[in-house]
């Protein structure tokens, strides 16, 4: 859903998946190993918007399973520094015709966005950021900015310009009723996937490992799934069962 708010919701401009696009729109993800990243580009592809210039690092082979080579998508390794990454948005850009106007940042700690600026389009760029409270005064004043977080589709205060500029009475949260509708059929006929996933050993004791992984760097296109029942001396909760209702507790 983060994807969705960020490529359709923040974005103006991006076509919806059921009314995809017949030209080419260059379109920049940073992180695109990510949950956020990856699930953007599975929405880019269904909205046919490419070429997708996509960054990442250990999880590029991933990426690539993702991405359509015949339509111009690349995938850069951040890795190589900055200089060479920046070298290499430059050549894909070049090859997207010169410009490039729309950038999802699922990393949003410098240099993510200060790379992406130097090749997003002064004039008409945008771009969408997934951390809040950070400082992104780097970004030039010319480029439209926004913030993407999944709580927009829960919280009625969030008005998109639109709303306020046209009083109307949908937004956001019609916006997530809808996408969520969207990915359950997606998954129930098969042509929408989530994310690969790893089932961390211990249960909740294994929290820790996780996020020791994460920090090091160790976790890479995955996410970390931890299962309760696996947790050692958990103790198992009693189901009480009443004429009218069901109650759960712990002892």
């Amino acid at each position: 859903m983060t994807a969705a708010i960020g490529l359709y919701q923040r974005f103006e401009g991006l076509p919806l998946p059921w009314h995809p696009t017949t030209k080419p729109i260059p379109l920049i993800i940073y992180g695109a190993a990510s949950a956020v990243g990856a699930y953007a580009i599975k929405l880019a592809q269904l909205s046919n918007i490419h070429p997708l210039i996509c960054v990442a690092g250990k999880g590029i082979p991933f990426v690539e399973t993702l991405i359509d080579k015949s339509k111009g998508d690349v995938v850069l390794d951040y890795r190589d520094g900055d200089e060479k990454l920046i070298q290499g948005f430059e050549t894909a850009v070049d090859k997207a015709g010169g410009k490039v106007e729309y950038a999802f940042d699922a990393v949003s700690e410098a240099p993510s966005f200060t790379n992406i600026c130097k090749v997003l389009d002064h004039e008409t760029g945008q771009i969408t950021l997934v951390l809040p409270r950070s400082d992104y005064s780097a970004i030039p004043s010319s480029i439209r900015k926004s913030q993407t977080m999944v709580g927009a589709v829960h919280a009625s205060g969030d008005e998109q310009q639109f709303q306020k500029e046209t009083g109307s009475k949908t937004g956001n949260i019609d916006f997530g009723y809808v996408f969520f509708r969207f990915f359950s059929r997606g998954l129930q006929e098969g042509w929408f996937r989530g994310h690969p996933q790893e089932v961390v050993p211990g249960g909740l004791s294994g929290i820790e490992a996780g996020l020791k992984n994460l920090k090091n760097g160790k976790a890479s296109a995955v996410k970390y799934v931890f299962r309760m029942r696996d947790t050692e001396d958990l103790e198992r909760p009693k189901i009480n069962q009443r004429k009218d209702s069901w109650s759960v507790f712990l002892d």
